[in-house]
């Protein structure tokens, strides 16, 4: 974070098909093979999406401490509108949205299998983040689905 490393405030795993590596904020990953669970799922968020994904970001946010800062996932490997699905387990957490010219917010009350898909000009305009919260959080386990070109 501006020129200084510093621990993810979350725990996370990346998996793929052949060792797929993901680079962001510099950092890479290479990713594990899938889980059966893993491939199940994928599968089943494939076909309602009608896009195939081939790769997993699994974050773990293990109390409300735990959180993602403002991003738009752009990466190049992602394409120029990458198509993103993002499940979620556990505990509500509120996914904020920020337009990159306007100013604009929303707030999204992901709830435990709710499944919130980006695609299109999203990433383009639009930053998101799960902030810290005082408010006491059990924990929760997102798992992004996303294809790697």
């Amino acid at each position: 974070m501006f020129g200084k490393l510093v621990k993810l405030p979350r725990l996370q795993a990346w998996y793929g098909d052949d060792y797929q590596q993901y680079t962001y904020s510099n950092l890479t990953l290479t990713a594990l093979p899938f889980t059966p669970s893993l491939l199940s799922l994928r599968e089943k968020v494939s076909d309602f999406c009608q896009h195939r994904f081939n790769s997993v970001l699994a974050n773990y946010y293990r109390d409300q401490h735990d959180s993602v800062g403002w991003h738009s996932d752009d990466e190049p490997e992602l394409g120029e509108q990458p198509t993103i699905a993002s499940l979620s387990f556990g505990a509500q957490r509120l996914f904020h949205l920020k337009h990159k010219v306007t100013g604009e917010k929303y707030k999204i009350p992901l709830q435990s299998g709710s499944l919130l898909v980006m695609s299109g000009p999203t990433q383009h305009y639009w930053q998101h983040a799960i902030l810290k919260t005082r408010r006491e959080q059990p924990m929760r386990i997102n798992l992004t689905f996303r294809k790697i070109y």
